[in-house]
This record gives C-alpha cells, structure tokens and sequence, in this order.
C-alpha cells in the first residue's frame, strides 16, 4: 500500500491578525517540539499571553499589519566576486548576524562596501549564505542561477525573543515577496513591529521584546 501524500503547509499572514498555519508537522522552539494541530493561530501582534499561539490580543491592542513608511528598500545587490556572486535584499534583513559574527572577512558591520565578494574562498561565502534566515542573501556561480540552499520539510522554529525561521518551502500566501528572496526559507516578524510585516526587519532587536516561554 502506498504511502499516503502529505498534504500541503500553507501560512496565510491575515489581516491585522495572526498567521494561520496548515497542515505543518514541525513547530519548536529552543526547548524542543511544540504539539501542532491541522490548523494553528501562531501570534504575530507579539501580544498573547500564550506565545506562540495566539489569544486574541490583537484585536484588543488594534494590531495593523500593515507596511510601514521608512522600511529599508526591497532592492536586491549584486557583488560579483571570483567565480561567485553574492545577492543581497537589506529589505528582508532578519538582522540576525551570522553573517557577519560568521564570515566577517566577507560581511563587514558597518563598513561601506559592506559586502566584500573576494574576502574568502567561494566555499566559505556559500556556506555562509546558507546560514542566512532570512533569505536576504543568495549566491550564484558567477553568470549561473541563484541557489539559496535549504530543504527539507516544511518547519516553523520560535526564535528566543525573535522571529519565526520558517524553512522548507511551504506555500506563504497573500503576501508579495522581496526581490530575489528565496522560497525555501524566510523570517515572519512575531514583536509587532516589523516596518515590513510579514517579513522580520529586526525590529525585535531595539522593541525589547521578549517571550519568555520559548
């Protein structure tokens, strides 16, 4: 007998409302697995008092998802460098910093030009694009597709005090994706304050927020 066909994971973002997730068979956080169900509310306002599940609280607190002015621009760079180029979206940027505690010779914190392609051997640098959350960096064989790296089944892991790192490509609807972000991994703002919700612009970072549970 064959195997029964998994069904599709599906995350709708809804309006100034939570993340409705389906059909996703890993949810976890640092302090191991969460119990999931076919359908889930995952808190998105950074609200509920029952993280990472949400309780209503943004309707109490007027919660809007809306994109807000002043976000960094959704534009994609290019940094050609010897048989590799490195792709950069700053506008889906998780802040999350392995790129940079990482590869350091390569992502430079704030030094202009911040991104050096020929700082380490080609290896390295894809690697360390594949550290990437956010999906904010790629890389190609120079002139060749971009690869984002990744796979696997679909999974939501709770981030201490940060995003949803979402990896596997599952279907995320009704949402316009930055330039160049790649469909097998990306970070969904959980503080509230992402000035481009869905996606975490490390927000969370100077909001002070905090979940204790997870």
């Amino acid at each position: 007998m064959s195997a029964q066909p998994k069904a599709d994971v599906k995350i709708t973002p809804k309006a100034d409302g939570p993340y409705v997730v389906e059909n996703l068979e890993y949810l976890g956080s640092r302090r191991g697995s969460i119990e999931t169900k076919a359908t889930m509310a995952l808190c998105r306002c950074g609200g509920s008092a029952n993280k990472p599940f949400c309780d209503g609280t943004h309707a109490r607190a007027g919660f809007s998802s809306a994109k807000l002015e002043g976000r960094v621009p959704d534009r994609r760079e290019d940094y050609p460098g010897d048989g590799i180029t490195i792709h950069d979206n700053r506008g889906i940027c998780a802040h999350a910093g392995h790129c940079t505690d990482g590869l350091p010779s390569v992502f430079r914190h704030r030094q202009e030009p911040w991104i050096v392609p020929t700082g380490a051997p080609p290896d390295e640098i894809v690697a360390a694009a594949r550290r990437c959350p956010s999906g904010a960096l790629t890389y190609s064989a120079t002139g060749g597709t971009t690869q984002a790296g990744g796979g696997g089944d679909p999974a939501v892991f709770v981030a201490p005090n940060g995003p949803y790192l979402v990896t596997g490509s599952p279907d995320l609807l009704d949402t316009t994706w930055g330039a160049g972000a790649p469909a097998d991994r990306f970070t969904l703002c959980r503080c509230g304050g992402s000035r481009n919700k869905p996606f975490c612009d490390g927000t969370h970072w100077s909001n002070g927020f905090v979940d204790d549970k997870n």
